[in-house]
Formats: structure tokens, C-alpha cells, sequence
């Protein structure tokens, strides 16, 4: 009788939680007692204390990943009909919160090392329309950000860095997600910073794009119940930000033993033909 393989899962929310549960349990009794459920000082402190930890100014806590892209692009003056450079390559929240909001994408080839955007593929694209980059750190990848700023710059394209599978990664030292105007973060629970639930944020050093997104992720309103813009329903709610409180101190040894493990996995398939994440200079990878 042949034994039943073992299944290694890809990700495992469960363990996840399991490491961190007293915390975590003592973090949602908190936030229970509290009776503030949305937009209240546990959402608050995680702002403060992400952006510090991408190293940006301002950190906005939203619903989701996709709504953080969506309200990136809004918030940096992306409208319907603007045409936005990015990847097929990627996850399919990347292309649908560009179509969410109206905007036209259009697709650029990878590199076939870094399997993020390339950045010679993206100037033959930039056409009259073309309002904006929305470069994915693929896998934890970080992409050729330097390049791509570059080119952003030349053409006055706005840059959205589409974090959600990169937290904690670095290029040059720098971590991913203040390199572009704003940056998009993911906390679905399988993420290397992942909440309970859904959960997204957006990252920037522009005051001025902050008070923006703060807007939008709220009806648009300018205060309560007043809209200056069109706006979404999209806000971290207290427990989820509780959650992420308690596991974003250990993201860093985190990441760091998922490159472990990720050594040992391209070690051992050396012989087979596949393809493994490449090593990169100056680059940190946040093995996703």
C-alpha cells in the first residue's frame, strides 16, 4: 500500500495565528470592550505605526487591497479614460481596481529575471492618455523602481506601487511602497502581514494625497455627512487593525525565515527544471 504524500500548505493562516494568540485574543477583548468599531484608535495607532515601518509619512487604512489601489489612483487624479501602464502578470485586483475606477489599462512586458514590469517595455507605451504606472512587486519581488521613476518623471506619469504581496521588501535598502507617489497594501489573511479579514492600506510622503485618500475611503466627505468628492465605503474597522498591531513587530523575522525556507525549497528542486525566484542585487525579497 502506497503511504498518502504529505500536502505542505502555501500558506497556513492558522499557524499564523496560533503564534500570536494570546495577543491577539487580548487585542480583540479590547477592541470588544471599547465600543468603537470603525475608525477608532486602534486603526489610528496601526497607521502610525505602518508608516513608520514602510518608512513614509502618512499610512490610510481601507477595506482591501483593491479599493487601496483604487483610491491610490483616484486620490493621485487617475479619471475615467485615463490609460495606466501596468502588468497582466499579477494578481487580478491589480487590473480591476483600475477598471473599477475608469481608467483604461494597458499591459507592459515582465523582466524575465525579476518577473515585475520591465521597465523597457513601458516608454513605447506611453501615449497622450497615459496618466499614470502602477508597478507590482510581484512575490515580494521588489521591480526596477529607480528605471521607472525615471521614466515616470520624463512623461509627468504618476506612480503606484502595488504593495500587496511585498511587505517588508527593500530595494537598496529602502523598503517598497515609498519609492512611487503612493503605494497600495493588501492584509488579506494570507499575506506576510495578513489580518483576519479583509484589510488594505494605502502609503505616502504627500500630505496632500493622504488628506485624499482620507476623504475618498469615507463618502468623500470633507466632514461629516458633507461630500466634496464622490467617494467609497472603504475603511479598516478597529479589530482587524488590533490584529495587525500585534503582528506587524514580528514581520521583519518573519520575512526573514520565509527566505529561509524559500533557500531550502530552490536548493532541493535545484535538479528539476523550474524557474526560482532569482537572487537580485541590492535587493531584499519579501518571499511571498
Amino acid at each position: 500500500m502506497r503511504p498518502t504524500p504529505a500536502v505542505i500548505p502555501v500558506a497556513n493562516p492558522a499557524a499564523q495565528f496560533a503564534t500570536h494568540a494570546p495577543a491577539i485574543r487580548e487585542a480583540i477583548e479590547r477592541v470588544l470592550s471599547s465600543g468603537r468599531y470603525i475608525l477608532g484608535p486602534e486603526v489610528e495607532a496601526f497607521e502610525k505605526e505602518f508608516a513608520a515601518f514602510v518608512g513614509a509619512s502618512s499610512c490610510v487604512g481601507v477595506a482591501n487591497g483593491t479599493d487601496a489601489i483604487a483610491l491610490a489612483l483616484r486620490a493621485t487624479g487617475v479619471s475615467p479614460g485615463d490609460e495606466v501602464i501596468t502588468v497582466s502578470h499579477s494578481a487580478v485586483a491589480t487590473v480591476a481596481a483600475i477598471e473599477q475606477i475608469g481608467a483604461v489599462p494597458v499591459f507592459a512586458d515582465i523582466d524575465r529575471t525579476s518577473r515585475c514590469i520591465d521597465p523597457d517595455a513601458i516608454e513605447p507605451l506611453v501615449s497622450t492618455r497615459t496618466k499614470a504606472i502602477v508597478a507590482v512587486h510581484i512575490y515580494g519581488q521588489p521591480a526596477a523602481m529607480e528605471e521607472i521613476s525615471q521614466i515616470a518623471r520624463r512623461h509627468g506619469l504618476i506612480v503606484i506601487e502595488d504593495c500587496a504581496q511585498a511587505h517588508g521588501a527593500e530595494l537598496r535598502g529602502r523598503k517598497v511602497g515609498t519609492w512611487g507617489d503612493a503605494a497600495a497594501f493588501s492584509f488579506y489573511p494570507t499575506k506576510n502581514l495578513g489580518a483576519l479579514g479583509d484589510g488594505g492600506a494605502i502609503v505616502t510622503s504627500s500630505a496632500e494625497i493622504a488628506e485624499r485618500v482620507r476623504r475618498l475611503r469615507e463618502y468623500g466627505w470633507q466632514e461629516r455627512y458633507i461630500s466634496s468628492v464622490p467617494g467609497f465605503n472603504s475603511r479598516l474597522d478597529e479589530l482587524q487593525a488590533a490584529v495587525l498591531r500585534v503582528k506587524l513587530p514580528s514581520l521583519g523575522a518573519d520575512n526573514a525565515r520565509r527566505r529561509e525556507i524559500a533557500a531550502a525549497y530552490c536548493a532541493a528542486l535545484d535538479p528539476v527544471r523550474i524557474i526560482p525566484p532569482a537572487a537580485i542585487q541590492d535587493t531584499l525579497h519579501a518571499m511571498h
